[in-house]
């Protein structure tokens, strides 16, 4: 897998890491089948953001990912940042190998959902229990990672997921836990005998 020199840059050195304990909005979104989780925390100043901090427990492309999505909103007006997409990111970073693009996704949703927070938290007549609710986290019956035949997503539980696409259904290597199709015998990665 082959990273561009700012991916490599933004990992080695990412940018604003850390927490905000005073943040006026904070988002925080994961991918439990690919172990990515993200939180970015913002304040706001005059409709801008005025600081912007995250903590990323994941590969090095999620780390790259939110490292790079927080240079480019930092200082961005709120509606500007929510303009930030994954395509965006992918391509700040000199690009991202397509097994890696669901990082950029993390990490724009992970952006969003600290500015809606903060929209939540500043809305006239919203209660403190509305403006806490709990930020979005993909759960198990959500798209994760992607295929590795056609790179689409692959929807179902982590053990067992299929490919809408190519119509095929995967199953999770107990070896080298990388995702084969259920059909073949053996691990396409690593080899491994696949139970039936």
């Amino acid at each position: 897998m082959i990273y561009s020199d700012k991916v490599m840059d933004h990992f080695a050195n990412p940018r604003n890491v850390g927490t905000l304990p005073d943040a006026d909005g904070v988002g925080q979104v994961g991918n439990p089948v690919c172990g990515d989780m993200m939180a970015f925390y913002i304040k706001v100043k005059d409709g801008r953001l005025s600081d912007i901090k995250f903590q990323t427990f994941g590969c090095g492309a999620a780390i790259a990912v939110s490292s790079m999505v927080s240079e480019m909103a930092l200082g961005k007006t709120l509606d500007e940042a929510m303009a930030i997409t994954n395509d965006k990111v992918a391509e700040e970073l000199g690009g991202l190998p397509k097994n890696k693009m669901h990082c950029s996704n993390l990490g724009a949703d992970a952006l969003h959902e600290a500015i809606k927070d903060f929209r939540r938290k500043s809305a006239p007549g919203v209660r403190d229990a509305a403006a806490a609710a709990p930020a979005h986290v993909h759960d198990e019956h959500e798209e994760i990672c992607s295929c590795p035949y056609c790179e689409g997503p692959l929807e179902g539980l982590k053990e067992v997921c299929s490919c809408r696409h190519c119509d095929i259904d995967f199953v999770e290597c107990p070896e080298c836990g990388k995702y084969t199709n259920k059909a073949d015998a053996a691990c396409a990665s690593c080899g491994a005998k696949i139970a039936k």
